[in-house]
């Protein structure tokens, strides 16, 4: 137990971490994104458009941040930068879109936009399918 609780880390167990942390928040992301990607594919583009550049730019923006991006999070590829669209993406959501609602109304974007943050800063760990298209 003293060696779990210490102060040193496993690398194996933060890379197996990163791993399970990245495919979750991709997934999670997934389940908002192929609703919009759909609706997209079908032609419907009415959409919220809350920064003013049209409802068709906003929900193909959202669909690339929330569905292909996602889809690289969970392969682990890119994931640094795949992870940048969606900090925009869920920093909009909770400052723009619910900046004026209640705090329960923008938790999960904010809850979402730690996750890439975190992301962004510790990577997506040693697992990732983007290793092996890096020269080196």
């Amino acid at each position: 137990m003293a060696r779990l609780l210490g102060p040193r880390t496993n690398d194996t167990i933060v890379n197996i971490w990163l791993l399970l942390f990245r495919v979750s928040a991709g997934a999670f992301m997934l389940t908002h994104g192929i609703p919009k990607f759909l609706k997209l594919v079908e032609g419907s583009t009415q959409f919220a458009d809350p920064l003013g550049i049209g409802q068709t730019l906003s929900l193909i923006l959202a669909v690339f941040a929330e569905f292909l991006c996602s889809v690289l999070l969970i392969l682990g590829i890119g994931t640094r930068l795949a992870s940048l669209p969606l900090i925009a993406t869920m920093a909009v959501a909770a400052f723009y879109v619910h900046g004026t609602d209640p705090f329960q109304r923008k938790e999960m974007a904010l809850l979402f936009l730690i996750v890439y943050i975190t992301i962004l800063v510790f990577g997506g760990g040693k697992f990732e399918l983007g290793r092996f298209f890096r020269r080196g």
